[in-house]
């Protein structure tokens, strides 16, 4: 699928129909760029989008930007679970927060973030046990 500069591909995982995001694309960083996330995945008729980190503004990793929390409620609004793939240690280790809600965020079912995709498609199987 390409759509206004972003690339992805649909890939079941554990039952999932998953939209994942290639790194190249337009930052999201506001309320109208997770509108298009929102809309490309049920387009696609995915249950679950996978971003890369690099596709996010630095902002979404500032818990107090209330970014992160737009967008993931935006997800949940729309029935959509969503994972951030990449290295997020930069951003954890500058914020304590941040790393608390990372890891709240990973023992949950809707939220992930998660190393590459092989590690998502462990944490969705899991799921499935």
């Amino acid at each position: 699928m390409s759509d206004g500069g972003t690339t992805a591909s649909v890939r079941e995982i554990a039952g999932e129909q998953c939209l994942i995001f290639d790194e190249a694309g337009p930052l999201v960083g506001d309320a109208g760029s997770a509108r298009d996330l929102i809309e490309a995945a049920l387009n696609e008729g995915a249950s679950f989008v996978a971003v890369p980190v690099a596709r996010f503004d630095p902002a979404f990793f500032q818990l107090r930007s209330g970014l992160a929390g737009e967008i993931f409620q935006k997800c949940v609004n729309y029935r959509l679970k969503i994972a951030i793939i990449g290295d997020v240690s930069t951003y954890v280790a500058a914020s304590d927060a941040l790393r608390d809600f990372v890891v709240e965020c990973n023992r949950g079912r809707d939220v992930f973030f998660v190393e590459d995709v092989a590690d998502l498609e462990q944490r969705l199987s899991a799921l499935q046990r």
